[in-house]
């Protein structure tokens, strides 16, 4: 038993790898040993200590040998290999060696002929049968696992005469074997009862396990070019969508249609693993697009996806810019771009090819996707009616198409052709890989696959070591693979490249673009072929390999999503190191840090789903070492609703309190307490309450990341609501800057720019401050806010054009009104006089929020669209906003409070009640004026003012307005200001200085 030359210990076996830290062992050869899905069989003698008392000792010898005998001769025709014999017990193993596809069926069929034939002998057999996944390839064991187990627990629990069927064996063999249930059995070392099946009797055809809709061919190819078609004819973009079952030919498929149409054609491909890695198909594509565009605003979030800038960005900017890349490039020439597999999408990209099927206009683009037909039980809107939307899916092949292809294939004749066919069942992978199997192997009486897995796995067993040594270790990267991480995992493959081609010869890879300078790529030929090569390695080799790859991306330097691909593998590693009882903390801790890194980014760019399901799986990796509060509370960031925001936070506060940090359980209960506000439970007082206790203990720990939470809970839980925005100024930059020195680049401001606009900070200061921030974040919603500033120092000439920009990015970016964008061109309307305008923007805004759901927000803007509407002496229209304000708003809501009075205070003033008019619009200006809002009182004090008017007292009324004017001047609102001289001066007849 060789020592292990890394971690010093003793292999314990004969092993090709080290079973306690994977590393490969001298003088072993890796490819003896796998992981394989067999068949055991265990057979003894029933009641073999009462023969041994009735028969004679010498007597008894000679039966067990013939029954040794026997059992050995039965097991070996069907291709199994006796591992021991114990007593008068024997096991025997299907699949070892060599994998055969029906290896159950073989395994069961001698149970079958033993029970036959040892009845001659005089003797009677209890039988087992169990498939599962094993370990081979050491000499001491052919097969060791829990499948061998359970295999033996069933034979102690079979009747005398009787074989006894584990449950897979049972659903691998359905349609060829009749069994009954038993009921289900307590077996020894399981902590859950057993299915069992008892075997009754044995067809004489191999099942046909394909039951999956597959796919025609010449319908669907037309169906594709019209679409194509329509996409030039109306240089409009259309989303064509196929589904089929794996192996069912979707590729095939699309690589048809390519050769047949005068298109560019890009492609990315969706990857099976790594929740987070939302934008790999992008990057694919774009590089393949070409040279970024000239124009800076589109350039910015792709060379920022691209790993080229350190810029922030978001998934509302990618689709823009992504969806504004196609459009130019398809004004050269028509685009095809192709999303391989996927089922396998992250939402935000799903979203992001709904954005260009919705928004594209004026260019020739169509968008492929090839996924499984599940697929639309996650976005059933794509088999059509919103977009150009349409979908085909793939079925079977009839006998004439099946023909054709098994000719071009070299099929075969006679029988073993007509077997063949029947086995596919229309499905052409089935066809290609039993043809090539039978190629390869020269053996013509080659058994129906149960399952394509098993197909495949056959397949794979009869390579080459040395080739199927090759496919492993790509396999471990994943379905596309580079030579130079095969060889980073076996540095002493001088073979390699000829082992390559032959595998491309073999038709199980081909070659594929490489992204990386200098290297080669390949890919496997199906996602199927990759997993079967993945599957056979054992867990410890896999940790290793998983390692070694993560090693090898961070040394070829690549920032394109590095910590989610790295993260991925180091992850693998130490989860499969858990599993196999030798944890490994630092790995899991170097892992959970990647996976963490890659889970903010996600969070910042606004990917909550990607960003939950990141974190999340970061958080599993470091809770069994270390308690990282800032990291629970960005998890809870990224939930849906903020119950279950609040159910995460109080969490980490447990458990921070049971770890003893003091301030980890402080800033935990701060967002505990602000999303209970916000989920209508809690209160402003107690958010404030929290976080005074939680600032100087997270100042004295200098802990920036969880600062930067509990000053954005200040902020909008607190500030906002009790309007005092200069303190909401103060926190907004706060948040800002603790999250800066902790290493984050955030991509919103924490609301700053809101605050700057509503508070009492003077428009030209709150600009400049904007742009500082502004330059580390442009994102559209604060540029869009920028530009109400601009309105109010009367700059209108640069506010209408920027505003319009920035709205109509965010506008097509969410398919809809957008918060900022609406609101804020309404308000430059309103600053211009051209309350019409506001009126119609405003009202857009509201029938969002209304849409929406969005009540606290609609109290708020609701009578703020009523204060257009008086304006144009739109009063009956103005009352049902003033009411909807007053049923919605909360009563801490200072602004909402407030606005809705004076709605209803110019209402009633209009309609001659003037004492109530006059009360409501004094609560309204007295409300107002507990917050620093400038700009909000000057249009409280100006809505008394009309009041006053009203009732003939234009004295108070124009001393009214005067203060209003202050407020707009300390504020340096120009616009407002010169609204409110314009309306002195036609008071009191006198021109007022400006």
């Amino acid at each position: 038993m060789p020592t292990c030359t890394r971690c010093g210990r003793d292999s314990g076996g004969d092993f090709a790898f080290c079973p306690h830290c994977g590393a490969q062992l001298a003088g072993r050869t890796p490819a003896r040993e796998l992981r394989k899905t067999v068949t055991v069989l265990f057979c003894d003698v029933a009641g073999s200590t009462s023969l041994g008392e009735s028969v004679d000792p010498e007597a008894l010898r000679a039966i067990l040998l013939r029954y040794y005998e026997r059992i050995k001769g039965i097991v070996e025709q069907h291709g199994g290999t006796v591992e021991k014999f114990v007593g008068d017990a024997v096991m025997a193993v299907f699949g070892v060696p060599v994998l055969h596809e029906d290896d159950a069926l073989r395994a069961v069929r001698s149970a079958s002929d033993i029970l036959e034939a040892l009845p001659e002998l005089g003797v009677q057999a209890r039988i087992g049968v169990n498939t599962g996944e094993v370990v081979t390839g050491t000499e001491e064991r052919l097969a060791t696992g829990d499948a061998v187990n359970v295999a033996a627990r069933l034979e102690k629990a079979a009747e005398p005469g009787t074989a006894l069927l584990g449950a897979e064996t049972a659903r691998l063999l359905r349609g060829v074997v009749d069994v009954e249930p038993v009921p289900p059995l307590e077996l020894k070392g399981k902590s859950k009862p057993v299915a069992a099946y008892r075997l009754l009797d044995i067809g004489e055809e191999a099942p046909r396990r394909l039951d999956m809709p597959m796919v025609g061919r010449e319908r669907e190819l037309r169906a594709l070019r019209d679409a194509f078609g329509r996409t030039v004819a109306d240089r409009s973009c259309q989303l064509f969508t196929v589904l089929g079952a794996a192996g069912v030919g979707k590729s095939r498929l699309a690589m048809e249609f390519f050769t047949r149409v005068g298109a560019r054609v890009v492609r990315g491909r969706c990857l099976s693993y790594g929740e987070g890695i939302t934008y790999g198909p992008v990057v694919e594509i774009v590089n393949q697009l070409g040279p970024l565009p000239s124009n800076g605003a589109v350039a910015a979030p792709l060379r920022s996806l691209l790993g080229e800038s350190d810029e922030p960005t978001s998934s509302e900017e990618i689709a823009w810019a992504f969806r504004k890349l196609l459009e130019e490039r398809a004004q050269e020439h028509p685009v095809v771009c192709v999303l391989d597999d996927v089922h396998w999408a992250e939402e935000k990209l799903l979203d992001l090819v709904e954005h260009v099927a919705d928004l594209s206009r004026g260019a020739p683009i169509l968008v492929l996707c090839l996924a499984r037909p599940e697929f639309l039980d996650r976005r059933p809107g794509w088999s059509g009616g919103k977009w150009n939307a349409a979908t085909v899916l793939l079925e079977p092949l009839d006998a004439d198409e099946t023909d054709r292809l098994l000719d071009a294939l070299g099929g075969g004749e006679g029988e073993l052709r007509d077997r063949i066919a029947r086995a596919a069942e229309g499905n052409p992978l089935f066809l290609e890989e039993m043809v090539a199997l039978v190629r390869e192997s020269g053996d013509a009486d080659v058994a129906v696959p149960p399952t394509i897995q098993a197909l495949l796995a056959a397949r794979l067993d009869q390579l080459d070591p040395g080739e199927r040594s090759v496919l492993e270790r790509g396999a471990v990267e994943g379905r596309v693979f580079h030579v130079s991480a095969v060889r980073a995992l076996d540095g002493s493959e001088p073979q390699l490249p000829a082992r390559l081609i032959s595998l491309v010869r073999k038709e199980l890879i081909r070659p594929e673009p490489s992204q990386v300078p200098g290297d080669e790529a390949y890919r496997f030929r199906h996602v199927l072929i990759c997993d079967a090569a993945y599957d056979a390695l054992p867990k410890a080799v896999r940790a290793e390999f998983h390692e070694q790859i993560a090693a090898w991306l961070d040394e070829r330097g690549s920032e394109r999503e590095a910590d989610d691909i790295v993260g991925h593998h180091l992850e693998q590693a130490a989860r499969y190191k858990q599993e196999l009882g030798r944890p490994d903390a630092a790995l899991a801790v170097r892992a959970g840090e990647r996976v963490a890194a890659a889970g903010r980014r996600a969070l910042w760019r606004g990917d909550d789903r990607a960003a939950a399901a990141l974190l999340e799986r970061a958080l599993e990796l470091l809770r069994p070492t270390r308690l990282d509060v800032a990291l629970e509370l960005d998890l809870a960031s990224a939930q849906e609703t903020p119950q279950q925001a609040a159910a995460i936070a109080e969490a980490a506060a447990e458990r921070a309190h049971a770890t003893g940090d003091v301030p980890g359980e402080a800033g935990a209960r701060v967002m505990v307490a602000f999303n209970r506000l916000l989920s209508g439970e809690g209160s402003p007082d107690e958010v404030d309450a929290c976080v005074n206790e939680a600032l100087p203990l997270l100042g004295e720990a200098g802990d920036h990341a969880c600062l930067s939470h509990v000053w954005a809970a200040f902020g909008w839980g607190v500030a906002s609501v009790r309007g005092q925005y200069a303190e909401w100024t103060r926190a907004a930059g706060e948040a800002l800057r603790h999250a800066r020195l902790a290493g984050q680049r955030p991509t919103h401001l924490f609301f700053l720019e809101v605050a700057l606009v509503v508070g009492p900070m003077p428009a030209d200061e709150a600009l400049e401050t904007l742009d500082a921030a502004l330059e580390d974040a442009p994102h559209a919603s604060a540029l869009v806010v920028r530009s109400d500033l601009l309105a109010m120092l009367g700059r209108f000439e640069e506010a209408w054009p920027s505003a319009r920009d920035a709205s109509d990015r965010l506008r097509e970016l969410a398919a809809g009104p957008q918060g900022a964008g609406e609101y804020t061109l309404a308000e430059i309307a309103g600053l211009e006089g051209n309350y019409a305008l506001a009126a119609q923007y405003m009202q857009d805004y509201c029938d969002f929020l209304s849409e929406h759901g969005q009540h606290a927000l609609l109290s708020t803007f609701a009578p703020w669209l009523g204060r257009f509407l008086c304006a144009l002496g739109r009063f009956d229209d103005a009352e049902p906003r003033a009411e909807t304000g007053r049923e919605l708003g909360d009563e801490h809501d200072v602004l909402s409070q407030s606005l809705w009075r004076q709605v209803q205070a110019r209402v009633d003033s209009h309609r001659g009640r003037r004492e109530k008019a006059e009360a409501l619009a004094r609560e309204a200006v007295a409300m107002i004026e507990q917050t620093d809002a400038l700009n909000f009182q000057g249009a409280a004090l100006s809505d008394l003012a009309e009041v006053l008017v009203d009732a003939g007292r234009l004295d108070e009324a124009v001393a009214t307005l005067g203060e209003a004017l202050e407020r707009y001047e300390r504020k340096r609102n120009a616009s407002a200001a010169g609204q409110v001289r314009a309306r002195l001066e036609a008071l009191t007849g006198n021109s007022l200085p400006v």
